[in-house]
């Protein structure tokens, strides 16, 4: 794949938080992190509305559509729902321990069921030409030896699955809540390097506990990609060295007023489709972070008194509230 559209730097699925709104507002930082969508279930796109769940702007790519399930039928026609909206890559989530996802049987629980996420791969490559890729971790409970992790690779890759994208810890599905799966269990980070090497055939994707472009860099020697999540979310700009750093593009990037200069018409056209103001603002609130004013610029933003105010209006008025050096 060609390195400008490729996986080295991506955004991670997190619920709640890389909706439509914030990968939009994500994309005019960074020309090429490959952006996910939250974790969308099967049942609520051949249920539920299929269509809010699936929009995206054309603007977002590359864009993928990770999904929750472990039907190999009912993915398999979402796989083809996400080709037809014209996603780049179908993702299935192996990674998550909540009870609620483990209630539903998919998730991190499936890392115990290889054969059943191959067959799940296996039909959602056999309805699609979009990249079936997988998220997932190093082990869950007590099966977190190295050999299990690697039969699962072995078995989901013969599937027809090519990225495997790694959280370098283990999940614990009983005791620890998704937080403390985040943070609990050790990184492992040489497991992954590991796969790696026994696995040159495949993209490995790095995930857990990178904060820094450096550390991304550092890593890239020995995988084929990173994935940042929760560190991307609070403090946006880090994209800002990404095309540059990672991808050998050397376009400037765009300054922080820049980006807010930008996502002002979009937050003007979704509100005026009905959007709440805070579902877009509450995206940008750490577009400062680390800069003189930035505590301020986020009270300017989440403040009650916003009245009747339009997204433009509201935007500006919070850049006001920064020095001019910002």
């Amino acid at each position: 794949m060609d390195q400008s559209f490729s996986r080295r730097f991506c955004v991670a699925p997190m619920m709640d938080w890389t909706d439509r709104h914030e990968r939009y507002f994500l994309r005019l930082i960074s020309r090429h992190a490959w952006l996910y969508t939250e974790m969308v279930t099967t049942g609520a796109l051949l249920r539920g509305d299929a269509a809010r769940h699936l929009a995206f702007d054309e603007r977002e790519h590359p864009v993928a559509l990770q999904l929750g399930g472990a039907d190999p039928h009912a993915l398999a026609c979402s796989a083809r729902m996400a080709e037809d909206k014209g996603y780049d890559e179908v993702n299935l989530n192996v990674g998550c321990p909540s009870d609620r996802v483990q209630t539903g049987r998919f998730g991190a629980c499936l890392m115990a069921e290889p054969e059943l996420v191959g067959d799940c791969v296996a039909a959602m490559r056999a309805a699609v030409r979009l990249p079936v890729t997988v998220k997932t971790r190093i082990g869950i409970d007590a099966q977190d030896s190295y050999e299990s992790l690697a039969h699962f690779v072995r078995t989901v890759a013969r599937a027809g699955c090519e990225t495997f994208i790694i959280h370098a810890r283990k999940a614990w599905l009983k005791g620890l809540s998704p937080k403390e799966n985040r943070e609990v269990p050790p990184l492992r980070y040489d497991v992954v390097y590991r796969l790696g090497q026994d696995f040159p055939g495949l993209e490995i994707v790095l995930n857990g506990g990178i904060t820094t472009l450096q550390q991304a860099a550092d890593h890239l020697r020995q995988v084929d990609g990173v994935m940042l999540g929760r560190e991307v979310y609070h403090n946006p700009y880090i994209l800002a060295g990404v095309d540059r750093l990672l991808y050998g593009d050397d376009a400037p990037a765009p300054s922080r007023h820049a980006v807010l200069e930008q996502f002002l018409p979009y937050a003007e056209r979704m509100a005026a489709a009905g959007v709440p103001l805070t579902s877009m603002t509450r995206h940008v609130l750490g577009l400062f972070h680390g800069i003189p004013g930035a505590r301020t610029f986020r009270r300017a933003l989440s403040g009650s008194g916003c009245g009747g105010a339009t997204a433009a209006a509201l935007l500006r008025e919070a850049v006001r509230q920064l020095p001019p050096a910002a």
